[in-house]
């Protein structure tokens, strides 16, 4: 009786049909460097003619030089997950770590494991809010009442918030931010609209309405030392975080603050408001005397990633749930959730309690971040948005004099979370793109879970440094552009 065949596995025979030739041209393409490298030089030509003009191609149409990118893969991808694994190896059971090259798996540890992603948290909101709303969406903050008599308003006037999270003044006390708003919208430029509207004197209030949103102020995970200070208050109508003028603290009340902020520059240009400042709801039925609009969505994104804005990642959260009716952390939630899962993200132990990442219930792999990454790219309005090691935002002092300063990009994350010594752990994550020199893109993500010392300096910069010098190391060998069409 024959024995039976053995079948030949199809991705091997592939592997073997492309890589044979890869490494026959880059030995060749060794072998000519070198040989150009060794050449006594050669007298020159004498002059001629110049050659007849030719539609012949210099490199073959069928040529691997054809597909450089492929080619170069090929060639580096092999001691570029010897360095991952090396670098991998010295991380604990309590974090993850997932690499790529142009969407390729190249290696980690934990990948699937669900953990805390802190701030990482931000990087699915943002990639879902540009899907979603799109790159064109803006938020618009308009002022309506009955229309003016004599330049008198015959009651209250409303300032109804779109959702805005960046809508500042010029009395915007910014002396203790560490990160000021980068891509702000003027509430001067809305009050100088009401005056150019004719509007001299309100008989009544100056109404502050955030209903787009409800009235939830912190998502409901989020520890008592976080609040007021590191995110929220936040409602559909936020003006300067909710800080007033002469005062750093935040208000309680989002809505009533924007109209406190807005009557005083209102006040600074000539208009009586009668009854001061306080929070309502717009009846229908009024007339629109003004209105300003926001950046587009992906500057309001990349203030969000850069500076890493916890009202801004919230506020874009409750958005995502208002086409379907309700402008809350849990309906826009549901649409991130399926979004991913439209996206085929893996969803095996995901965990989102807010926007932010504060909340340390949130539970994300870094294979999920490295995915949603993937679908990007560092030029793309996601990665874009990412603060630049040694330049900018959260990186802005960070792999300052490494070799990929000005070129990494990625989002940072922390929670000191105490007591140090139980749970939940504290968290440092790194995510985002390195841009490879000669084309294609290094993709990661690093979430260290572990005790309280794990957000000093000291304990996690050595594990970053060794984690950008092991991506620094891709290619090893030619790179795109080198083996590309001659």
């Amino acid at each position: 009786m024959t024995a039976p065949r053995r079948a030949t596995h199809p991705v091997a025979a592939l592997v073997v049909i492309v890589l044979v030739p890869a490494l026959l041209l880059f030995a060749l393409w060794r072998w000519s460097a070198g040989q150009a490298a060794d050449a006594d030089p050669a007298p020159p030509d004498p002059p001629a003619a110049p050659p007849a003009p030719s539609d012949a191609l210099v490199t073959p149409l069928l040529s691997f030089r054809r597909a450089p990118g492929v080619l170069s893969r090929q060639l580096n991808l092999a001691p570029f997950q010897g360095a991952v694994t090396d670098f991998a190896a010295q991380l604990n059971d309590t974090s993850c770590l997932a690499v790529s090259v142009d969407g390729i798996p190249v290696g980690g540890i934990n990948a699937t494991k669900s953990l805390i992603p802190a701030s990482n948290q931000k990087i699915l909101v943002a990639a879902v809010a540009l899907a979603v709303l799109g790159a064109d969406y803006r938020f618009t903050t308009r002022v309506v009442a009955t229309a003016p008599t004599n330049g008198v308003i015959a009651g209250d006037l409303y300032v109804v918030g779109g959702g805005d999270p960046l809508l500042t003044s010029s009395t915007y006390p910014t002396e203790n931010d560490l990160n000021p708003v980068t891509s702000p919208t003027s509430l001067d430029r809305l009050a100088e609209a009401v005056v150019d509207a004719g509007v001299r004197r309100i008989e009544g209030a100056v109404v502050g309405d955030a209903s787009r949103y409800d009235d939830e102020l912190y998502a409901p995970s989020w520890p008592d030392d976080v609040r007021g200070i590191e995110g929220g208050p936040y409602e559909a109508l936020l003006v300067n975080d909710a800080r007033v003028t002469g005062d750093d603290l935040r208000a309680d009340e989002p809505a009533e603050a924007a109209a406190r902020e807005l009557t005083s520059l209102l006040e600074a240009r000539g208009v009586e408001v009668a009854d001061g400042a306080e929070s309502g709801t717009a009846p229908d039925g009024l007339n629109e005397l003004a209105a300003v609009r926001s950046r587009k969505l992906p500057l309001v994104v990349g203030e969000m990633l850069a500076t890493s804005d916890n009202n801004t990642a919230e506020m874009l959260v409750k958005e995502l749930g208002v086409p379907s009716g309700a402008g809350t952390r849990r309906a826009g939630l549901d649409v991130m959730e399926a979004t991913l899962e439209d996206w085929g993200v893996p969803s095996d132990g995901l965990v989102l309690a807010d926007g932010s990442g504060l909340s340390s219930e949130n539970r994300v792999s870094c294979q999920a971040l490295l995915e949603v990454l993937a679908q990007s790219a560092p030029d793309s309005p996601l990665g874009a948005g990412l603060a630049v090691a040694g330049v900018s935002g959260t990186l802005s002092e960070v792999f300052v004099g490494s070799d990929v300063e000005g070129r990494l990009r990625a989002k940072t994350g922390t929670l000191g979370n105490a007591p140090f010594n139980a749970d939940p752990p504290a968290v440092k994550a790194l995510s985002g793109y390195l841009p490879v020199d000669g084309g294609g893109t290094v993709e990661f993500s690093l979430l260290l879970n572990g005790s309280g010392p794990l957000i000093d300096q000291s304990v996690y910069r050595p594990i970053w440094d060794a984690l950008a010098t092991t991506l620094a190391t891709y290619p090893a060998g030619p790179s795109a552009a080198d083996l590309g069409p001659r």
